[in-house]
């Protein structure tokens, strides 16, 4: 892994870096020269594999479990990440839970539940994140967004309204961090072939089944921690509040 340089001496937070997306934004960062801290919330071994073979590539990677609901828990991560490598520039929020549920079926208990990783999660980070973003002089935040809170589907009510809810965040907190230097942009992702997708018929989101790409295919994780990379480089600095979708051409705001 030889680092082209774009972020050469930046570090970034990856939550839910362990697989799929999460672990190709992860991989790209580092490739782009940034140390990385990869997040998993219980996949140690997933987690610590992809540090592995970012160090491996002669990159810089440390691992944190953390829970991204729990306050605690995040403070402990950007603490860790600081603590590893000096400072923090890069913030991704990634985790997410994508289920579905009927609505009929769907109980707050899994409302709440989606909700606190997908949104609050993006809160909780971006707010421990802060003061050390402020620091960098040139902080980027990027959400990971998604297709289905644009597009909407059947039996995703909690993942739309906590995913347009991170679209949302985007905008306010590019208002609100625009005078620290701070860019904030959303990532929403359309059809791509994830782990999930690849093990089983029975695993693809239903909404994936009726929809085709105009361009043909499912798109790869590593298309869309590309644009990641982009968004959190020096090119991309008048670039905020903004939702890039990364769909293939399925929706067209």
């Amino acid at each position: 892994m030889k680092a082209a340089g774009d972020l050469l001496g930046r570090v970034a937070v990856i939550t839910g870096s362990a697989r799929n997306i999460g672990r190709a934004i992860a991989v790209e960062l580092a490739s782009a020269g940034a140390a990385v801290m990869v997040n998993a919330r219980v996949s140690a071994d997933e987690a610590e594999a992809v540090a592995d073979e970012i160090r491996k590539s002669g990159g810089r990677a440390a691992v944190k479990i953390a829970d991204v609901t729990d306050p605690d828990a995040v403070t402990a991560l950007i603490a860790a990440a600081v603590e590893s490598f000096g400072r923090l520039d890069i913030l991704v929020n990634n985790a997410g839970v994508r289920r579905e549920t009927d609505f009929a079926s769907l109980d707050y208990s899994e409302w709440r539940e989606i909700l606190a990783t997908i949104l609050d999660g993006a809160y909780l980070c971006s707010h421990a994140a802060l003061p050390h973003l402020i620091a960098s002089g040139s902080g980027a935040i990027v959400n990971i967004g998604g297709l289905s809170a644009h597009a909407a589907s059947a039996g995703r009510a909690h993942v739309i309204a906590a995913k347009a809810g991170v679209a949302g965040l985007t905008r306010a907190l590019a208002h609100d961090l625009a005078p620290h230097g701070i860019t904030v942009n959303c990532v929403a992702p359309g059809m791509i072939d994830t782990v999930r997708m690849a093990s089983s018929t029975s695993g693809q989101p239903a909404h994936h089944a009726v929809h085709a790409p105009p361009v043909g295919r499912r798109g790869r994780p590593e298309e869309i921690a590309a644009l990641v990379r982009f968004l959190c480089g020096p090119k991309a600095r008048y670039i905020t509040g903004q939702t890039i979708h990364a769909n293939g051409g399925v929706f067209m705001p």
